[in-house]
C-alpha cells in the first residue's frame, strides 16, 4: 500500500525465526535487507496487517511471540498483540514511518519471494548478519539478533 499520510505512516515487522535462522527480503525501492513487513491500511488492525503482510511477501504461517490478554466477556475492547519493540525511523526526507516490531517462529522454512517488492529472500544466520557482502542495516542486525534470542 501507498503511504496513507503525507507526514508519517505505521508499519508493521515480522522477525521470523525458523530454527537458528532468520528471515530477511531485499527491498527493491530501498535496496537493503529488511524484515518482512508494511503498511497497516485505514481498515485493520495491527494484528490483520501483519498477518496479511507476512502472507503476502513470504508466504508463511507464523507464531506471534508476546502477550495477548483473553478477551473480556462484556467489554468493547480488543486487545492487540504486543510488539517486542517499536521505533521511528525516516522512509525518506519528508515522511517517517513508525514500526511495530514483531517477533515470530515460522511454521517451516518454506518461504516464497514476493517479486513484486523483493529482489531476494533469504534465511540468514546470526554470523551471516556481521557479513560485510550483505551490507545488512544496523538497526536491522541488532533487531534480527534480538528476536534469534527470544525466539527458541
Amino acid at each position: 500500500m501507498s503511504h496513507v499520510h503525507e507526514k508519517i505512516d505505521f508499519v508493521v515487522s515480522a522477525w521470523i525465526v525458523y530454527e537458528d535462522k532468520i528471515l530477511l527480503v531485499y527491498h527493491k525501492l530501498l535496496q537493503m535487507w529488511l524484515p518482512v513487513g508494511g503498511h497497516v491500511e485505514l481498515d485493520e488492525t495491527t494484528d490483520q496487517a501483519l498477518f496479511r503482510e507476512v502472507k503476502e511477501e513470504c508466504g508463511l504461517d507464523i507464531e506471534v511471540i508476546g502477550e495477548k490478554p483473553p478477551y473480556l466477556e462484556g467489554s468493547s475492547a480488543r486487545f492487540l498483540l504486543r510488539p517486542a519493540y517499536v521505533d521511528i525511523h525516516p522512509f525518506d526526507d519528508k515522511h517517517q514511518h513508525i514500526a511495530l516490531e514483531y517477533f515470530a517462529k515460522a511454521k517451516s522454512n518454506s518461504a516464497r519471494l514476493s517479486e513484486r517488492e523483493h529482489e531476494q529472500i533469504k534465511w540468514f544466520t546470526e554470523r551471516e548478519l556481521d557479513d560485510p557482502q550483505y551490507n545488512v542495516p544496523i538497526a536491522v542486525k541488532f533487531l534480527a539478533k534480538k528476536a534469534l534470542r527470544s525466539v527458541k
